[in-house]
């Protein structure tokens, strides 16, 4: 009768430990004691997760990715969580794009300190030069491809090698039990975007156009230029899943950036075996050229996408600079009642308009 007991209870509570194991996954965490009465597959996603759990793949990361579990217990914050965004040359060299996305933690509200806690990856020897010259935190992450250290245009073969190789470190980041936000460098700051960030999903993404519900992985447009993750055993495979997609997907017409590729299988992701719990962020907040609300008074972060050329991001990205320092120092009874809202990106509008056509 005890026997027959103990089956039941553990038949009953299986199914619930594997929902709870996995709802907090934290990677390092050994699946181990459970996987053995499942059918494999948890332990199969431990193993791709776990860099320790054999020494000969954790020595080939460590390979790929010198000094960099080194350098993350430095610039984390107390929670594990490092802000990471990668430059090249061109958006490295004075006055152009890392300028105005430093400048715009000082300038914004209460978020000066977050850049101790900000990675800036260098593509190439002269960003990681520049990096090192205004940052305390940089790490050089050499990309191959021809022309990496110039202005590269939007779905260039340079820009694509660029944004793929970004994810490759972003895999080992999880793997090494760290949270991160990425945030393209064309991203200014002004609020703190953490309050609006829910930090219990698996991955949150800033969106080129928000359906209102953050939970729809169907309507809700993602722009993987500004994303967050929690480090679990499913995430670390997520991303891995994400980067093979690009060869399973590489067909005639179809996407070849790592945000088109992530669209394409954000539903599987979080209706397939993973579950990850996805969450899209609302452009009121995380505001963008695309979806241009023209508001001040909740912007936490102001995107410059929809938008070709180096030139065209750092001018328009001046002015929206310039516009928050004129609203920052207005007193609160004034803000309440301004009628100041940012200039319009005239000029990304143009440079797109061959294309997409009005923004609004």
């Amino acid at each position: 009768m005890i026997s027959h007991s103990v089956s039941f209870l553990l038949g009953a509570l299986l199914p619930t430990l594997l929902l709870f194991f996995l709802a907090s996954d934290r990677v390092g965490q050994q699946l181990s004691s459970i996987s053995s009465l499942a059918n494999g597959s948890v332990h199969q996603l431990n193993d791709h997760a776990n860099g320790s759990t054999h020494g000969s793949a954790a020595e080939k990361e460590e390979m790929l990715f010198p000094g960099l579990a080194e350098l993350l217990p430095k610039v984390a914050t107390d929670d594990g969580t490092v802000i990471i965004t990668s430059v090249n040359e061109a958006w490295a060299a004075p006055g152009s794009l890392l300028d105005l996305f430093r400048g715009s933690f000082r300038d914004g509200e209460g978020i000066a300190h977050l850049l101790n806690h900000t990675l800036i990856v260098a593509a190439d020897p002269g960003a990681m030069a520049r990096c090192e010259a205004v940052h305390p935190h940089c790490y050089l992450l050499e990309v191959t491809a021809a022309n990496v250290s110039s202005d590269n245009r939007f779905m260039s073969k340079s820009y694509l090698d660029l944004v793929w190789t970004k994810l490759s470190l972003q895999q080992r980041v999880l793997q090494l039990g760290y949270n991160y936000l990425f945030t393209d460098v064309d991203v200014v700051w002004f609020r703190d975007p953490f309050r609006h960030i829910n930090l219990y999903a698996d991955m949150a993404v800033s969106t080129d156009f928000f359906s209102g519900d953050p939970d729809d992985a169907v309507k809700n447009a993602p722009n993987t230029g500004f994303y967050y993750v929690k480090s679990t055993n499913r995430t670390v495979e997520m991303l891995r899943r994400w980067r093979a997609a690009r060869t399973r997907r590489s067909r005639p017409g179809g996407p070849t950036n790592d945000q088109g590729v992530f669209n394409e299988i954000k539903a599987e992701l979080v209706a397939g075996e993973l579950q990850i719990r996805l969450v899209f962020l609302d452009t009121v907040f995380f505001d963008g050229f695309c979806r241009f609300h023209g508001v001040m008074d909740k912007v936490c972060t102001m995107h410059a996408n929809c938008c070709i050329g180096l030139e065209t991001k750092v001018h328009d990205l001046r002015n929206m600079v310039a516009d928050w320092k004129n609203y920052s120092r207005l007193t609160p009874p004034e803000k309440m009642g301004s009628e100041v809202k940012w200039r319009y990106p005239a000029k990304c509008h143009e440079s797109i308009k061959p294309l997409l056509g009005p923004l609004h």
